[in-house]
C-alpha cells in the first residue's frame, strides 16, 4: 500500500509489513504544492483547445461521405421539370451569344468607319472651282466621281449605324449573357447533384466550366475597353469568339444529357 507523508521530503523506505503474507514496500513521497496542478490544467487547456477546435473545423473535409441527395429528399426538383430548366435556358443562351456577338461587331463597324471615310476624303484630288468676278461658278460641277460616291454611302451607314444604338443594345445583351449564364451554369451542377447524389466529369461539365471563366474574362475587360484599348477590344472579341465554338461543340454532348434525363427521369 501507499503511505503519503505529511512533510515534504526524499523518498525513504520504511520497515516492511506482512500483510497477508505477502511482503509490501511502504514508501514516502514528495508531494508539490497544491497550486501546481491547477497551473498545468490551465496550461493544457490553453494549449489544446485550439487543436480541437481546428480539428472540428476540419474533420467533415476527412470523414466526408457520399452526398445525401436523390430519394426524394428534394420533391418536385428531383423532377423532369427542373431538370429541362438548364438545357433549355442554355438553349436560348446560344442564341443570344451569337446575337450578341453579332451587336458587338455592328458597333464595332460604327467605331470604325469613321476611319474609313478619313482614309477616302484623303485621297480625293485638289479641284479648283473657277467663279466669275460676281462670285459664281464659271463652270457647272463636275459629276461626282466614283470615290465621292463612296464617300456618301459610307456617310449614310454611319448615320444609320449611330441611330440603331448598337452600344448600348451590345452592352445589354452581354450584360445579361453574363448573369443568367453563370446563373444556369451553376443550377445545372446543383440540379445534378440533387437528381443523382454526385456529379459526372466528363468533356460536358469541364466545357461548361470553361465557359463560364471566358464570360467573366471578357467582362473584365470591358473598362479598358472603354479606354480605347485595342488590345483589350482584341482579346474580347477573341474570347468571345472561343466561347461560341465552345458552345457549340458542347450542343451534342448536351443532347445526350437530355434524352437520359427523359429515360431516368419522371414528371413533374
Amino acid at each position: 500500500m501507499l503511505v503519503k507523508c505529511a512533510a515534504v521530503q526524499k523518498s525513504c523506505v520504511v520497515p516492511s509489513v506482512r500483510v497477508r503474507r505477502t511482503p509490501v514496500v511502504v514508501k514516502c513521497i514528495a508531494q508539490p504544492s497544491r497550486r501546481e496542478p491547477a497551473a498545468r490544467k490551465s496550461s493544457s487547456t490553453t494549449t489544446y483547445t485550439p487543436l480541437l477546435s481546428a480539428g472540428g473545423l476540419i474533420a467533415p473535409y476527412l470523414y466526408a461521405a457520399d452526398a445525401l441527395a436523390t430519394n426524394g429528399d428534394f420533391g418536385i426538383l428531383e423532377g423532369r421539370s427542373a431538370a429541362l430548366v438548364h438545357p433549355i435556358v442554355m438553349g436560348v443562351l446560344l442564341g443570344a451569344s451569337l446575337y450578341g456577338g453579332w451587336l458587338g461587331f455592328q458597333w464595332r463597324r460604327t467605331r470604325t468607319i469613321g476611319d474609313d471615310i478619313k482614309a477616302l476624303k484623303a485621297q480625293l484630288p485638289k479641284v479648283k472651282v473657277p467663279v466669275t468676278p460676281g462670285g459664281e461658278a464659271a463652270a457647272p460641277e463636275p459629276e461626282p466621281s466614283p470615290l465621292q460616291q463612296q464617300i456618301t454611302a459610307l456617310e449614310k451607314e454611319r448615320k444609320e449605324l449611330v441611330q440603331a444604338g448598337y452600344r448600348d443594345r451590345h452592352n445589354n445583351v452581354g450584360s445579361w449573357l453574363l448573369g443568367a449564364g453563370v446563373l444556369i451554369g451553376v443550377e445545372g451542377t446543383v440540379n445534378t447533384w440533387m437528381r443523382t447524389g454526385k456529379l459526372f466529369p466528363g468533356p460536358h461539365l469541364f466545357a461548361g466550366a470553361t465557359i463560364v471563366v471566358l464570360w467573366a474574362l471578357a467582362a473584365a475587360l470591358v473598362p479598358a475597353m472603354q479606354k480605347g484599348n485595342n488590345t483589350a477590344r482584341n482579346t474580347h472579341i477573341a474570347l468571345n469568339l472561343a466561347n461560341i465554338g465552345l458552345f457549340l461543340w458542347q450542343v451534342p454532348t448536351g443532347l445526350e444529357i437530355v434524352a437520359k434525363l427523359f429515360e431516368f427521369t419522371k414528371w413533374p
